[in-house]
């Protein structure tokens, strides 16, 4: 059965969408059948694995629609066990539209659009979720097994997780028991910078069984890759930006 992992933050800016391509490429490059979902609208995630933002009739927002089944908007990348479906600019009239819908329903709409005989061929399956705590977000909690938390090393880091938190509560207590924490994952980490060391040592306080051992630095790497719509891993291998989220994606293959 494939594990359903939601990339979630809903504070902008900490490395969600590099960590969702960068974590699905080296994933793909130890052999594990993963699919991309892109849930923001912004669709950085989508350009950045190297296909073109969703249109209206091949996009993720045609599955929250109910347009299309997940089987017919996958789409193949440059890895052959990457997959995706992109998002598109449509997406951006999803929360409204659920908000005007069936309270009762709202939550699952994910879920029920991800049948487990359309991914049965993935063992993977990764959310990009948008910058916010709304509708999407919720409904790729509801949907998946756990949740990979991004997080910034800088000033403010910790603002908004308790946030995050408590919404994975809420979450657990109404609509999905099971939905586990798959990690804390510190990003953007400059160890010549003593606020990134003392950010860390935070994280590790306030959440010592949650935070990865593989920590992402700050990296040209994974700032240039995206705008030659690829990961790192394909733009430069031995980066230190592609070789911590190797590890990363064998970490989460350990403990998995």
């Amino acid at each position: 059965m494939a594990r359903i992992v939601a990339i979630a933050n809903q504070k902008g800016g900490v490395g969600k969408t590099t960590t969702t391509i960068n974590l699905a490429a080296s994933l793909a490059v130890e052999e594990k059948k993963v699919l991309v979902i892109d849930l923001d609208p912004q669709s950085n995630t989508s350009s950045g694995m190297g296909i073109t933002a969703g249109s209206p009739s091949r996009s993720s927002y045609e599955l929250l629609a109910g347009k299309h089944p997940l089987r017919d908007l996958i789409q193949k990348t440059a890895l052959p066990y990457l997959s995706a479906i992109p998002c598109s600019v449509a997406m951006a009239g999803f929360e409204p539209e659920v908000a005007a819908g069936d309270p009762a329903m709202r939550h699952r709409i994910l879920k029920d659009s991800l049948p487990q005989e359309d991914l049965s061929s993935f063992e993977y399956v990764l959310l990009d979720c948008p910058p916010s705590l709304g509708f999407i977000t919720l409904n790729a909690l509801v949907a998946s097994h756990s949740v990979l938390i991004p997080v910034q090393c800088e000033y403010f880091a910790l603002e908004g997780l308790g946030q995050l938190m408590k919404t994975m509560d809420r979450v657990r207590q109404r609509w999905n028991m099971d939905l586990a924490i798959e990690g804390i994952l510190p990003t953007m980490f400059d160890r010549r910078n003593r606020l990134s060391a003392s950010v860390l040592e935070e994280l590790k306080k306030h959440f010592p069984k949650d935070v990865f051992s593989s920590i992402i630095p700050r990296n040209v790497t994974l700032g240039e890759a995206p705008s030659h719509g690829m990961p790192a891993v394909l733009y430069d291998v031995m980066s230190k930006g592609a070789q911590s989220y190797m590890s990363l994606a064998k970490e989460i293959l350990a403990y998995g």
